[in-house]
């Protein structure tokens, strides 16, 4: 693997989870971008995921469980202000699956992931920038770690079982994966955004 690895490049967490008239404008944003999804079904409550920002973009990822028992997930995307209140230039990404943790109880993580932008390495090499959000569903969890090969390129603290990450992927024969820790460092699983591997 490369020497140069683009680790931990995100800033982390900066906000509390939205709420009130905060909660609504992403809530409109992003439900703005799945109107045009087919047969997903009424969003019930939408879940918020910690904040990353890169870039200058924040994200804030988002998920639901419709009333058509599929997944919709995705993020809003703004630019901050120097105070993290000025927000402009949004834009939103949704999506929908019908893998879901209800479906698949063998399930320790659940994840949702997007490409977001990507990074030129040394020769050419090009790693996909990739947000990951998701959710513990084994007890005990602390800090969820973005892994890609034998180096940790991010990390997060749970914040009511839920993390997002933003780490480098397919990068040097690598592929990212997701671990989960404990306060006391032990390892409670892991998970490849590759179902397959």
């Amino acid at each position: 693997m490369p020497t140069q690895i683009p680790c931990n490049v995100a800033e982390p967490s900066q906000e509390t989870t939205p709420a009130g008239r905060w909660a609504d404008r992403l809530r409109a944003e992003f439900l703005a971008a799945a109107q045009d999804l087919d047969d997903v079904g009424d969003p019930g409550e939408l879940t918020f995921f910690p904040d990353r920002t890169w870039h200058g973009y924040t994200f804030i990822p988002i998920s639901t469980i419709t009333s058509n028992s599929l997944q919709l997930y995705g993020y809003v995307r703004f630019v901050a202000g120097t105070d993290g209140r000025d927000q402009s230039d949004f834009s939103a990404y949704a999506d929908f699956t019908d893998e879901t943790a209800e479906r698949n109880p063998e399930w320790q993580l659940d994840l949702c992931d997007e490409v977001v932008g990507s990074w030129r390495g040394p020769d050419g090499a090009t790693a996909a920038m990739t947000l990951v959000w998701g959710q513990a569903l084994v007890g005990g969890g602390a800090t969820a770690t973005a892994e890609l090969g034998t180096a940790t390129v991010d990390q997060c603290p749970l914040v009511d079982d839920r993390f997002t990450l933003l780490a480098p992927d397919e990068y040097a024969d690598a592929l990212l994966e997701v671990r989960l820790y404990s306060q006391a460092g032990e390892e409670l699983a892991r998970e490849s955004l590759y179902s397959d591997e």
